[in-house]
């Protein structure tokens, strides 16, 4: 058993290491979600609008695949000196959903903009715009409220909430299947779990909230991100060793190590869908 622990710890720290640089890419990124509440009971797209000109939009096959008459109003009711996001590009790659099937359509990567509008066309040829809006965080969010005709951006801290949310679920479910793999009962050590988790995450959440979501990213994304997790894994493994009981202290610090490796490498990945899946319930 102690080997096979050994492994796992030696297989994800090297995971990491070598993740590196793919990190840096799969890191937060702007990203809006459009939660459409009392939708249209018709087919429609949503796309975002952004000022200037666009350009590297959809392919002509993508283009091809779309509902023609629904395009070309969309296209038209494009106002002049904006364009639409998805569908007519903004220059920097941008990915989203026209169409949703749960109501929220995801917009993410380094295009989307900072001040933007959301435009909706049905297939019996209705066309919705709302006024110009402003993302305030790096993953934000809106409400439209198709009944009602109107559109409700939360508080900037509603924003931090959710990306701190998105954060912690997958570290929390992560490190939990972890402790039970390391042979830990989790009637005694749910506290202790939760109680580290919740100090050490919040501090990186502050930490992202000022250096990363505020600012947004760049090259220097690696320089911050791999010394707070350095730090806070030699934290958690610091506490587990001396919180955590029905095993040997050794093997709690190998845990602390182990978890958070894991939930590094594999956080990152998750992070967009259940921030997603979060949105879609709030």
């Amino acid at each position: 058993m102690r080997r096979n622990l050994r492994s796992i710890l030696l297989f994800l720290l090297a995971a990491v290491l070598l993740a590196g640089t793919a990190f840096a890419d799969t890191g937060p990124k702007p990203q809006l979600a459009v939660k459409v509440v009392s939708g249209p009971e018709e087919p429609y797209y949503l796309d975002l609008l952004a000022e200037g000109k666009g350009g590297n939009g959809l392919s002509q096959e993508e283009r091809d695949a779309l509902d023609q008459d629904m395009l070309s109003a969309l296209l038209s009711a494009v106002p002049e000196g904006w364009h639409a996001c998805v569908t007519e590009g903004t220059g920097v790659p941008i990915w989203g959903e026209l169409t949703s099937e749960d109501g929220v359509h995801t917009f993410g990567y380094v295009g989307v903009p900072e001040t933007y509008r959301i435009l909706v066309v049905t297939q019996s040829g209705e066309v919705w715009m709302s006024e110009t809006l402003e993302r305030k965080v790096l993953q934000a969010s809106a409400t439209l409220d198709w009944a009602a005709g109107t559109v409700k951006v939360p508080p900037v801290w509603v924003g931090y909430v959710l990306q701190f949310l998105a954060a912690l679920v997958p570290t929390l479910v992560i490190e939990g299947v972890l402790l039970l793999v390391f042979g830990f009962q989790w009637k005694r050590s749910w506290r202790a779990f939760l109680l580290v988790n919740l100090v050490t995450q919040g501090a990186l959440a502050v930490f992202m909230s000022f250096h990363i979501i505020r600012d947004g990213l760049g090259w220097w994304f690696l320089i911050l991100i791999v010394p707070a997790e350095v730090v806070i894994a030699l934290v958690e493994a610091g506490l587990y060793r001396k919180l955590l009981q029905g095993r040997s202290r050794a093997r709690a610090f190998a845990y602390g190590l182990t978890a958070n490796a894991a939930s590094a490498l594999l956080g990152w990945y998750l992070a967009e869908p259940v921030w997603r899946w979060i949105v879609t319930i709030c």
